[in-house]
């Protein structure tokens, strides 16, 4: 199995940089095969990294090994053009370890603060990913029409990856799942809503379309929180501080889209903990990960030992050190 992190977003970002870049060269020390990290851009509240293809750089020049993804890139915010040109950079900087991830985009301060109306944005996105996929290739881009105008452009020089960077797509819609579909894109599958439901409307999608969803579901991406104790009280003990945490965290953007707080149900902690997270001992934890393996077929886990920056980046290092030791190996005989 390939096994990635992922969770350090927002306000999980703040610090010194240095030592932040040293997070994922021990995680690259420990046996880690990727990070990835989300696009904010011009947010109500300010964080140190808004813009992942230079937070990519930037670590991809200190690893030799990991990989970086984006989780994603919201195609709507970038010209297309000017986007296929740093993902290339990136990529031939890094000798191929880029993972790209693209989205529609769900945050609407940045979409307001550029002016773009949200019912533009599934053109822009769809017209932008096609475009990616050819200018990444390497091939000559006809004039440009609808969102995103142009006159026909010669090709650019293509990425190392070939035939381009891994491209993923985030969704939950319909719509968006039956993009991916179409254009045989595999899903980096969220958290929440947990992936059952992307997955079931993925084979709906398929239904309509007369295709088969296993091979491009089993090329996806799953994520999942990690608690990981040497003993259950310890495992337990973690969890009892979380869920206050993980409510208020709830409540919050509940409050940005309009919800009351009294209207925010309390945690369903059995619901949450078989859909959205790997947790318990070691041999816990494995057996977890290769029931969850083998009830999707995806190989690909992104772990999030950090609970998105409601734990420390101590505790998540001594998570990871431990899963790293007892898990992983064990992990890549799957």
């Amino acid at each position: 199995m390939r096994i990635d992190l992922a969770g350090w977003t927002r306000e999980a970002t703040c610090g010194d940089h240095r030592a932040f870049a040293r997070l994922f060269e021990r995680a690259e020390q420990l046996g880690f095969d990727g990070v990835w990290f989300n696009e904010f851009r011009l947010p109500e509240t300010p964080w140190p990294y808004p813009a992942p293809l230079l937070l990519a750089a930037a670590l991809l020049a200190r690893t030799e090994r990991l990989r970086v993804g984006t989780s994603v890139l919201v195609l709507p915010l970038h010209h297309p053009l000017l986007l296929a040109e740093e993902i290339a950079q990136v990529d031939f900087q890094s000798a191929g370890r880029l993972d790209v991830g693209i989205g529609r985009g769900t945050e609407p301060a940045a979409l307001q603060a550029l002016q773009i109306a949200p019912e533009a944005t599934r053109e822009r996105f769809e017209q932008s990913c096609r475009m990616l996929r050819q200018a990444l290739r390497g091939e000559a881009l006809p004039a440009g029409q609808g969102a995103w105008t142009f006159a026909a452009r010669a090709a650019m020089a293509p990425a190392v990856q070939r035939p381009h960077p891994p491209l993923y797509v985030a969704g939950s819609t319909a719509e968006t799942l039956g993009f991916a579909l179409a254009e045989d894109l595999p899903l980096l599958l969220s958290l929440e809503p947990p992936e059952g439901v992307q997955l079931a409307r993925l084979h709906e999608a398929a239904a309509a379309q007369g295709r088969d969803a296993a091979a491009l579901q089993t090329r996806s991406s799953l994520a999942r929180y990690v608690c990981i104790g040497h003993d259950d009280a310890a495992v337990a003990g973690q969890l009892a501080t979380l869920w206050p945490q993980l409510y208020q965290r709830r409540v919050y953007f509940a409050g940005k889209r309009g919800v009351p707080a009294d209207q925010v149900p309390p945690i369903d902690t059995d619901r949450v903990l078989r859909e959205q997270f790997i947790h318990g001992t070691p041999e816990a934890c494995h057996a977890q990960i290769a029931a969850l393996h083998a009830r999707t077929g995806i190989a690909h886990l992104r772990c999030v030992f950090n609970a998105n920056g409601l734990w420390t980046n101590a505790q998540a290092l001594d998570a990871m050190a431990l899963f790293a030791r007892e898990v992983l190996p064990a992990l890549r005989t799957l």
